[in-house]
């Protein structure tokens, strides 16, 4: 069991982290959301039919509203601000900032009805975490001649927001027993949303078939294949048998990789502002875990009730 966790561990590592690269591959020639409409909408099919063929229950229209929900934030929200603000912004700064998620949970926790209230030393990392940015995004030059788009970093902010606020519904959501076939109801909400959302967005004007190129399409591949089905895949299942703390890592791992998978594959700049950037956001974002595991165990959240078909 142990060698099949940490399989999955460094699979998610991997493949999570490599995915910003992906992005940056399949927008180069392809319009972005529709591209993540494509991607959500080809995976989310996959698991559903997959799940219901494998006997899991028809879902009801509480759990759709639920799914939809948390596609729309973590997909539309999250994933269409990454592959908007990837047409400037190189993938390891996007990694960088969308890891800092954490923070955002926090804050948002911290002021929502019913929410925890954090302790200082959450606090600190969440002040330490936004110092990283701070330093990540200052308007001084990043070096080796790379300036940030200001606008793609608002925008990563915003996903990084979104896709916090779904995530914390989540939680208490009422969704199916399957965990796979809720991922999947999810993506087809999500995809969904970004091909309304590509549409008003003037994304079909933009597209022209003849000028794709084949590192666009391996990069949509990938995302399909191993970032939605091979990825999440292997993170539902270790959410069921391995300890949370553990799962969590990937959150600090994975713009790690994204950034050295950058620079390896297409010459990201690897600059020291980045490097101590990545190390105070990354290190702040690993003491909110720690303050979290050595916090006293509250009375978790009870799931949303999902009787009925309101």
């Amino acid at each position: 069991m142990k060698a099949r966790i940490w399989t999955a561990m460094i699979a998610v590592y991997i493949v999570w982290g490599s995915t910003y690269m992906a992005i940056r591959f399949a927008v180069e020639t392809m319009p972005p959301f529709l591209m993540a409409a494509t991607r959500f909408l080809i995976a989310g099919g996959i698991l559903f039919a997959w799940r219901r063929r494998a006997g899991d229950a028809l879902p009801t229209r509480r759990h759709w509203k639920s799914a939809a929900i948390i596609g729309l934030f973590l997909l539309l929200g999250g994933n269409g601000g990454v592959v908007w603000a990837e047409q400037r912004v190189v993938s390891g700064v996007a990694a960088l900032i969308v890891g800092a998620s954490p923070l955002w949970m926090v804050l948002i926790d911290a002021i929502r009805p019913g929410g925890k209230r954090p302790g200082w030393q959450t606090w600190l990392g969440v002040l330490w975490g936004f110092t990283g940015i701070a330093l990540l995004v200052s308007p001084t030059e990043a070096g080796n001649g790379m300036h940030l788009y200001l606008p793609g970093v608002g925008v990563l902010l915003l996903a990084a927001f979104l896709w916090s606020a779904g995530s914390l519904y989540s939680r208490t959501a009422c969704l199916p027993d399957s965990p796979l076939l809720g991922t999947g109801m999810e993506m087809l909400a999500g995809g969904t949303g970004l091909l309304i959302f590509g549409t008003l967005a003037g994304d079909w004007s933009r597209l022209d078939l003849a000028k794709i190129q084949m590192s666009s399409v391996w990069g949509l591949l990938y995302l399909i294949i191993f970032g939605s089905l091979v990825g999440f895949a292997a993170y539902t299942w270790l959410l069921r048998v391995a300890p949370t703390p553990l799962v969590s890592t990937y959150a600090y791992v994975n713009p790690l990789v994204a950034i050295f998978i950058g620079n390896l594959l297409a010459s990201e700049p690897l600059t020291p502002r980045i490097l101590i950037s990545a190390g105070v956001i990354v290190s702040s974002v690993v003491l909110i875990n720690l303050s979290k595991a050595a916090a006293p165990k509250a009375e978790a959240s009870a799931p949303a009730p999902c009787s009925g078909d309101d």
